[in-house]
């Protein structure tokens, strides 16, 4: 892992102040911008999934935390996104680093992002999931 980005983008269910994780997530980082990255939102079905597509003029929007002890954090996170030696692979997220846009400029951060076939699954076209599940 790299030791180096204390950043983390999120996107989905970490956003919802009613989620344990996100909880803990909120305790252990502090908030640094809003963000958004080039790719497509999906409905997974009780949470979103995110396809990249660097090229694409569609984006997730989201938010960036600053992680305080990110070794600490991201085994946590990963555990709850289903990452790791106790699931079997291929895993149904895979955690990466990816450049987010912000007003203060690009932020490379670590993103979970979505790592089987989306298919079957319907498209949140204006890639904001805290909107989405609004409605």
């Amino acid at each position: 892992m790299n030791d180096q980005c204390r950043y983390l983008f999120i996107y989905g269910t970490l956003l919802n102040k009613q989620n344990v994780f996100a909880s803990y997530l909120k305790e252990n980082s502090t908030f640094f911008a809003k963000g958004k990255l080039r790719g497509l939102l999906y409905d997974i079905g009780s949470y979103p999934g995110v396809l990249l597509n660097p090229s694409g003029d569609t984006f997730v929007y989201g938010s960036i935390v600053y992680m305080n002890n990110p070794v600490t954090v991201l085994e946590k996170l990963d555990y709850y996104e289903g990452i790791g030696d106790l699931y079997p692979e291929p895993h149904e997220y895979v955690r990466a680093l990816v450049d987010i846009e912000t007003e203060k400029g690009i932020i490379n951060c670590w993103v979970y992002l979505y790592n089987w076939p989306f298919d079957r699954h319907r498209q949140i076209v204006s890639g904001d999931y805290m909107a989405y599940i609004k409605n």
